[in-house]
């Protein structure tokens, strides 16, 4: 027992040596017998895998699909570095601006200065290592491939340095990749609609298909329009159109041209089709009248914030002191001599971008006079408001309609029109027709409405030649304009009365800002005449509810023709007015119902309101207002 335990540790020892000893005598003689060429074979296979020479070129190959552009394919290699730059900058060229050229050069430089040189650090170390173990006839040699190699490296340098010098020295053309995106969009949204037809080709196959039908047929085309359908819900926008929803865009059809065979009846086909497209424009009908509804009822209606800043003003109004709700300046009310401006509004910062953006860009704000005509309901609010916030240099008035005893008295029933919108029924709409009543020691006065902003000083227009004529106001007769009108839009011209006095192709004008000669307005005894028009309107259909057709019979050939640049109209609705005609005019109109301060107001046009109004004051921030 004890002689085969000895043989058993005998034999253990006798494997471990061998283990041991065997690796060593292998390696060994596998060093003794490495020549000279095996070696720098050796080295020729770490220098080949470094630089991939000839012999080894890499080909990016893309699969082709249907609407995608193929892009080329390009050969890496080291003696064509040159073109591999290119490529790769042209490439970027093309997906962006031209103006992130720099990044480009950027990128390069880091990848130049950054991998290039850390990998020939790490790759001259691993060769000095080997060098070490070698001769000195061997290292010599070895010595010669290195300095190759960096030549090679300074060469591939040189030509990226010239490429980025080209590169940063070329102006960039942002036009060429702005009109490649445009196509591109153009086909993906061009896909996008086919994708569409093809959901609703498919829904109408379905439709032939008997009641709880589950034919194969009828569960391919299910299936693809509950592909299709995810497809284009999942593009939120045209470039998210991905490559699967072109392969489930060819699979419909493929399943629709089976369905075309199954159905071949085409006049069935046609008269569902023309069934569905009824349908469908009824429905567009139906939703544009109720945005069209809509749209009125926010504009005839008070936001909430200016109801909130109403009642704030109104009450601190009444918790004033009647010796302290009296405005400075009054002498100025009454003096000639001075330029007198009127706004009747309700509308407490409707009326202050009048008042702020006239006497703001005035030169003489000192010789401004304003009056501010209102109804009772919001004369509080209004007064309070200029009390608090007082235009400068300039003199203003307040005045409540109530306070006219001979308007109450003596034309109060005819003010009113019959018309469902507020706008028009209002008297404050037709207190512009008794100017000469409202101002009787005044010979001139610009009338504004509330929805305008003048950006222009205004000295100029109170030396316009009014050739005898009443009203000076900018035309709207003219095709070319987005502000075109015409007579027999707004007035009755079937009407027998109305075609003897007047003409359908007289030319029209714009109320918005207007300069009113009252003493020639008194020798005519115009207020008279609108009188008569608006009780004749009031008892037959002859014109649309508004003042501005009553103001065209009222002035009949009794208007003078501004400058358009006067006063731009069209920033209230989507009339195409372009920026450089509102940079340019005295005073521009948000005629329409879509007002800056509400809403639905267009949002592009609002800047030139909202910069006259103080948002930081404490009203408008408790009863949050913003811009």
């Amino acid at each position: 027992m004890k002689l085969f335990r000895r043989c058993q540790r005998i034999l253990i020892l006798s494997l471990l040596s061998v283990s041991v000893f065997a690796p060593i005598i292998f390696v060994s003689q596998r060093l003794k017998n490495l020549s000279t060429t095996g070696r720098k074979e050796f080295i020729e296979d770490l220098s080949n895998i470094k630089y991939r020479t000839d012999g080894l070129k890499l080909s990016v190959e893309q699969e082709a699909s249907e609407g995608l552009k193929e892009p080329r394919k390009v050969l890496y290699e080291d003696k064509d570095l040159v073109s591999t730059v290119s490529y790769t900058l042209k490439e970027n060229h093309d997906a962006k601006e031209s103006g992130n050229v720099g990044d480009t050069t950027d990128m390069l430089e880091r990848t130049e200065n950054g991998t290039k040189y850390e990998n020939q650090d790490g790759d001259n170390q691993f060769q000095q290592r080997e060098i070490s173990s070698m001769s000195g006839e061997k290292k010599q040699l070895n010595q010669e491939i290195v300095q190759q190699d960096q030549n090679a490296h300074s060469q591939s340098r040189k030509v990226i340095d010239g490429k980025i010098k080209q590169l940063k020295d070329v102006k960039p053309n942002r036009a060429v990749p702005h009109d490649q995106n445009v196509q591109n969009m153009r086909k993906v949204t061009e896909r996008i609609n086919e994708m569409k037809d093809q959901v609703v080709r498919a829904k109408l196959y379905l439709s032939f298909t008997p009641p709880g039908s589950k034919s194969n047929l009828v569960k391919e085309l299910k299936l693809r329009i509950k592909e299709v359908e995810r497809a284009i819900s999942g593009a939120t926008k045209d470039s998210d159109l991905s490559r699967s929803a072109l392969q489930r865009m060819r699979n419909m059809e493929s399943s629709l041209s089976k369905a075309s065979r199954a159905y071949p009846d085409c006049s069935s086909m046609t008269t569902k089709l023309r069934s569905m497209t009824q349908n469908t424009e009824e429905q567009v009908r139906s939703q544009k009248k109720q945005v069209s509804y809509l749209f009125h009822l926010a504009a005839s209606t008070t936001p909430k914030g200016l109801h909130c800043l109403s009642m704030q003003l109104t009450a601190e109004y009444f918790a004033l002191d009647p010796k302290e709700r009296q405005f400075p300046n009054q002498q100025k009310l009454h003096d000639p001599e001075l330029y007198h401006y009127a706004v009747f509004s309700d509308n407490v910062l409707a009326s202050t971008v009048v008042v702020n953006s006239t006497v703001s860009n005035a030169m003489e704000p000192e010789k401004i006079v304003f009056h501010v005509v209102t109804d009772s309901l919001n004369f509080p609010a209004v007064s309070m408001w200029f009390l608090l916030n007082p235009p400068g240099k300039a003199t203003i008035q307040v005045q409540s309609i109530e306070s006219f005893d001979w308007l109450s008295t003596k034309y109060h029933a005819a003010l009113r029109q019959n018309s469902s919108d507020p706008r028009y029924a209002s008297e404050l709409n037709h207190l512009r027709f008794y100017l000469p009543e409202i101002f009787p020691t005044l010979n001139k006065i610009v009338l504004f409405d509330h929805d305008v902003v003048v950006q222009k000083d205004l000295t100029r227009l109170w030396s316009i030649n009014m050739k005898g004529k009443v009203n000076a106001a900018v035309e709207t007769c003219h095709k070319s304009e987005t502000s075109f009108h015409r007579m027999d839009a707004f007035i009755n011209f079937s009407d027998p009365f109305v075609a003897k006095k007047f003409h359908a192709d007289a030319c029209t004008w714009a109320f918005g800002m207007n300069l009113f000669d009252l003493q020639e307005w008194r020798r005519q005894n115009l207020t008279t005449v609108y009188h008569k028009y608006l009780q004749l309107g009031n008892k037959r259909p002859l014109w649309v509810a508004g003042s501005l057709p009553l103001g065209w019979v009222t002035f009949y050939k009794k208007t003078v023709a501004l400058d358009r640049r006067w006063h731009i109209l069209g920033l209230g609705y989507e009339s195409g007015v372009v920026r450089a005609d509102i940079d340019r005019a005295a005073v521009i109109h948000y005629d329409g119902i879509m007002k800056p301060w509400l809403d639905i107001g267009i949002g592009r046009h609002k800047g030139y309101w909202s910069k006259y109004v103080n948002y930081e004051d404490s009203h408008l921030q408790r009863c949050n207002i913003h811009a």
